[in-house]
């Protein structure tokens, strides 16, 4: 099966981070509950919202007041903390798709705006989830809340997380949250409600004014999924509830008919599909995470998967940008924007392909 990158490893385990999908020592004394400029009658609002309670999909938990320290697990739940001008006392290194800080560029950029910046004295403190979730370092920093909106938390690991602090888990499917969703759920987590709405409100203007710049990808139909030739064994296609396909759909593209029509249930977030079928993949534009930029050309060349309609055409976007797939398959408020200026020409270049 073709590698599922970067989410197939994370199904086991909240947070798991390896290089197989397309999913620390110090101690802070606090984190920010905004920025410095946040007024005091701004904090006292916020305050007085609480308690406040989140349902999820193994209950519910209740937040008793304001957290004041923060800790966040798997990928997009800091983000969306940053992003409301929440700094956490500890969050998880970026395994896949990071730089040389255990981060992403568009975190680095967040949490220097906020002082912070990984180096720094105000930094969170950064633990390893390559093995799962790190009970014990996220114990030691003594969180008031637990922030998992976007994860796959299993209900076991939710029990232990509980007995620690209280714990925003998934609403629903294992890392199928929405990010709008994250962020509305992390907001009221944080007394943030308002900056949430907001800050949902000004990324998709962001996205719509960067996607205007591109009319030809409208309407456009696509398919997302993984194509590795070197493999052997066809192609992994994403379904509708998959972030990646929800995405371009959101920018004004259409899901392929074939995916929808084959698409046994409303909780599968990929489809396998037989090499021998790929010519049945019909799409205008066909999206692919490649390990290296040379299985591009493998995919065209090979007797099977060039016979995809979309890849005859040279309507193929082939990313090996570990991070931009990163931006775009756990994408968040800081993500996005990142990944638009990189990503979006990619998708108009093939869309022009197709319209030929």
């Amino acid at each position: 099966m073709a590698s599922l990158l970067p989410r197939r490893a994370l199904l086991k385990t909240a947070g798991t981070a390896t290089a197989a999908l397309a999913a620390v020592a110090l101690t802070l004394t606090g984190c920010s509950t905004g920025p410095a400029t946040s007024a005091p009658a701004t904090e006292q609002a916020a305050s007085s919202a609480f308690p406040v309670t989140i349902k999820n999909v193994f209950g519910e938990t209740t937040i008793k007041e304001q957290p004041k320290r923060v800790v966040t697990i798997s990928w997009v739940n800091d983000d969306v903390a940053i992003a409301l001008g929440v700094v956490p006392v500890g969050v998880p290194k970026n395994e896949w798709g990071n730089n040389d800080k255990g981060s992403t560029p568009w975190k680095d950029a967040a949490l220097e705006k906020l002082g912070a910046g990984f180096g720094t004295e105000k930094a969170p403190v950064q633990y390893s989830e390559a093995d799962g979730i790190n009970f014990t370092e996220i114990a030691k920093l003594s969180p008031d809340v637990i922030l998992a909106a976007y994860s796959g938390l299993e209900e076991a690991d939710y029990k232990k997380l509980t007995e620690i602090a209280p714990v925003v888990a998934q609403p629903e499917l294992a890392y199928g949250t929405p990010w709008q969703e994250s962020t509305t759920l992390i907001g009221k987590a944080l007394g943030k409600e308002a900056e949430a709405k907001k800050l949902i409100e000004d990324t998709e203007n962001t996205v719509k004014e960067k996607v205007s710049e591109f009319p030809q990808i409208k309407d456009k139909t696509f398919i997302y999924g993984n194509l590795e030739p070197a493999k052997g064994d066809g192609a992994n296609v994403y379904t509708a509830i998959d972030n990646r396909p929800r995405f371009l759909s959101e920018i004004g593209m259409k899901l392929a008919p074939v995916v929808t029509e084959n698409t046994k249930s409303n909780t599968e977030f990929f489809i396998p599909w037989s090499a021998e079928k790929a010519n049945e993949l019909e799409s205008d534009v066909f999206v692919t995470w490649v390990p290296d930029s040379t299985t591009a050309d493998a995919i065209k060349a090979d007797p099977l998967l060039g016979q995809i309609p979309a890849i005859k055409k040279g309507a193929l976007v082939a990313d090996s940008d570990q991070t931009l797939t990163l931006s775009i398959s756990a994408s968040s408020p800081l993500s996005l924007p990142w990944a638009l200026d990189t990503f979006l020409p990619q998708l108009g270049k093939a869309a022009d392909a197709a319209g030929k």
